[in-house]
């Protein structure tokens, strides 16, 4: 018997979105409360009382076990709902599929959040486009990066891994489409598109996406 979840989550939050993918890919039973972050409700004490971190997504498990970080919560929907695999099955290709993951979940999106970029807006409130630049630099190093590697590396298939959408996957589609919203121009980096395309095609990263929410 498959477990209803709850998950606490935000529909443009790139972390939610990539368990929501995991979560559809797995074909899961869940529900998923919305917060404002713009609002600050992930701050408000009730939602502290389930992740004092104050972050999105934390997943209520059917015990009342309570999760948090997106990658961890992956990881653990792998374990217990193995039918549809989100990590190879041999050690090395999940390091591979956790470093890919972590490029884009550690170290392009942390430092490009909100409450990030509220920060760097507080430190030059007279430079208006210094959170613009802040991003330029640092998603522009995280994509190069992403790029070479999956360009590269002869485990690289359809998706980040082979032939079968992965994590990785799960983390680099949100992240495009943030990169898109921004209008970032995404043609130096052919195989990250050409990925995204092929996760977008299926109707798991479709149903995920953050204007199919309720």
């Amino acid at each position: 018997m498959v477990d209803t979840y709850l998950v606490h989550g935000a529909v443009r939050s790139s972390a939610a979105y990539r368990v929501r993918i995991v979560m559809k890919l797995k074909g899961l039973a869940y529900r998923e409360i919305f917060l404002d972050l713009a609002g600050g409700e992930q701050n408000q004490q009730d939602y502290r009382a389930v992740n004092p971190q104050g972050l999105v997504p934390a997943l209520v498990c059917s015990d009342g076990a309570v999760l948090n970080q997106s990658m961890a919560i992956i990881e653990y929907l792998d374990d217990m709902h193995a039918e549809v695999p989100v990590m190879p099955r041999d050690a090395r290709g999940r390091a591979r599929v956790r470093a890919l993951s972590q490029m884009v979940a550690c170290d392009i999106h942390p430092i490009n959040n909100m409450r990030v970029r509220n920060h760097i807006r507080d430190l030059f409130p007279d430079d208006p486009d210094a959170v613009a630049n802040w991003m330029e630099i640092w998603s522009k190093a995280g994509f190069d990066a992403l790029e070479a590697r999956l360009a590269s590396d002869t485990q690289t298939g359809r998706f980040c891994h082979g032939d079968t959408p992965t994590m990785a996957d799960a983390c680099l589609v949100p992240q495009v489409a943030n990169a898109r919203l921004s209008q970032r121009d995404l043609s130096p980096y052919p195989t990250i598109l050409r990925i995204a395309e092929a996760c977008e095609a299926l109707p798991a990263f479709e149903a995920a996406r953050p204007d199919k929410q309720v």
